[in-house]
């Protein structure tokens, strides 16, 4: 059942559900949503009690995950409830520019967290997921034939589910992937992070305020009804996460970081965290997966967290869908990790390596931070480079040897005779774009044919996640076959 339901068995006569999705949060909602519009049954698991929550601590969307969101059908909703910032100041001296990308959004999109798991879960609902609140993962038994999880539910009593497949979407502290025997290396590179929900007496003056001064740094982002998140670290305050908290503090930091606290009071909630680098080495074992913090967590810098999380699942939920409904063979599965780890792999050094030139205090790494900001504002390529990284519209999956030079690549939402990519995308297709009439015959349930707006001669093939499955500039039909029946199977 949807909303509170809480049945952890599985009832006779009841097939058990294709997939098992732990975790509620963003990861786990667009991934579940995902799978039920492509017709797979899937139950979401949640520890949590379901009630709606305000501890956000995402507050942007950037371009590449918007783009996702739009070919769910959601990015319009969210730019309406949030603000955009068209350029990202790093360092003081850096500004990286958005209004230049080549996406239809060409912006960060601030918004807390909690308004992208509304809308999320909504989907995720209205597409038929069962929702499992309360119940917690307490064991994991896989074999060739799917996976039993052992579960505790709301009352305390056990419970067992089973699927074919599981994806821990389950947080840094993953009990799937301590089930299924995974390590998470890494370290803590900030400890004692403050964060507190205030009302200001100042308005700052940016949309997204941030600054480094000495050992001090602070991040202050708006919410939708008037208060503020403040996220502050001090270098020399370094104590446990159950230390309690005072607002003197947060507004102590805020001074030293920013030059005033902005006439900080009544926080409705404080709390302090503290923030890792660590990444699984694999993001499956068997007929388990891992996506978002399960897989991958890194410090906030850059906001890339979320959105790191929310493309995994986007990858990972149209190959899942393809093997279950017998489109393909399971050997797609396989692409997951080796498309998405490199990508975690690089959000990691690159958040981290933020992080560290904002908090640098040596004078060789001052000078680092010097030249270093020099050469991207005035190198394009590097800048571009910076950008596209930053913002996910600039990563490209690998392909194979001889392969067409646009494979791999994604999609901007380009203009089709019958409207644009990102539209053509929300039937979760693969989308065949070519010069000619193409007719998608007994493939039509898994495949949409558009023709280019313009004059390009190229045909491609769009994957539902929005990437380059093939391409070729001037192909013949039984090309153009070979390509459908290696990517969707045959009719």
């Amino acid at each position: 059942m949807n909303g509170t339901g809480t049945s952890t068995g599985t009832s006779t006569g009841t097939p058990a559900p294709s997939v098992l999705v732990v975790g509620s949060g963003p990861t786990g909602l667009l991934l579940a949503g995902d799978l039920a519009t492509a017709g797979i049954p899937v139950t979401l698991v949640e520890k949590r009690p379901h009630q709606v929550s305000n501890l956000s601590r995402a507050f942007v969307l950037h371009a590449r995950t918007l783009e996702q969101l739009d070919a769910r059908g959601l990015a319009d909703e969210l730019e309406a409830k949030g603000q955009v910032l068209d350029r990202i100041r790093l360092f003081a001296r850096l500004t990286l520019r958005l209004d230049t990308l080549p996406s239809r959004f060409r912006h960060v999109l601030v918004l807390p967290q909690y308004e992208v798991e509304k809308a999320l879960e909504r989907r995720a609902a209205e597409a038929g997921v069962r929702f499992v609140y309360g119940t917690e993962v307490t064991g994991l038994a896989q074999d060739a034939d799917g996976v039993t999880l052992e579960v505790r539910g709301p009352d305390g009593g056990p419970g067992r589910l089973t699927a074919a497949y599981v994806v821990g979407a389950d947080g840094m502290r993953s009990v799937v992937r301590d089930a299924i025997g995974l390590p998470f290396p890494g370290k803590s590179v900030i400890r004692s992070v403050v964060l507190a929900d205030v009302l200001l007496d100042e308005k700052p003056e940016t949309l997204l305020t941030a600054n480094a001064v000495g050992d001090a740094f602070a991040f202050i982002a708006p919410f939708s009804d008037g208060y503020y998140r403040v996220i502050g670290w001090h270098r020399g305050r370094n104590v446990p996460d159950s230390e309690p908290l005072e607002l003197d503090e947060v507004k102590e930091i805020a001074r030293l970081a920013l030059g005033r606290d902005y006439g900080m009071h009544d926080a409705r909630w404080m709390s302090r965290f503290h923030s890792d680098e660590r990444q699984a080495p694999a993001y499956r074992v068997g007929r388990v997966f891992l996506a978002g913090d399960a897989a991958h967590v890194h410090t906030p810098a850059g906001g890339q967290g979320m959105n790191t999380g929310l493309q995994d699942a986007a990858n990972l939920g149209w190959k899942l869908a393809a093997v279950l409904n017998g489109q393909v063979g399971p050997a797609l599965l396989d692409t997951y990790q080796a498309e998405r780890h490199p990508v975690g792999r690089s959000v990691l050094r690159s958040s981290g390596g933020i992080v560290r030139l904002a908090m640098a205090k040596h004078p060789w790494t001052l000078a680092f931070r010097a030249a270093l900001t020099t050469f991207l504002n005035h190198v394009g390529p590097a800048r571009r480079k910076a950008v596209g990284r930053l913002t996910g519209i600039g990563y490209a999956y690998a392909a194979r040897r001889g392969s067409h030079r646009l494979v791999g690549t994604r999609v901007p939402d380009v203009a089709l005779e019958g409207g644009r990519l990102y539209e053509a995308l929300r039937g979760g297709k693969f989308v065949l774009i070519a010069p000619q009439a193409y007719e998608a015959g007994e493939r039509e349930d898994r495949l949409a044919v558009e023709r280019w707006a313009g004059d390009r001669r190229t045909t491609v093939l769009v994957r539902p996640d929005g990437y380059v499955a093939w391409a070729a500039d001037a192909p013949d039909a039984a090309q153009v076959e070979a390509a459908l029946v290696s990517s969707l199977g045959r009719g």
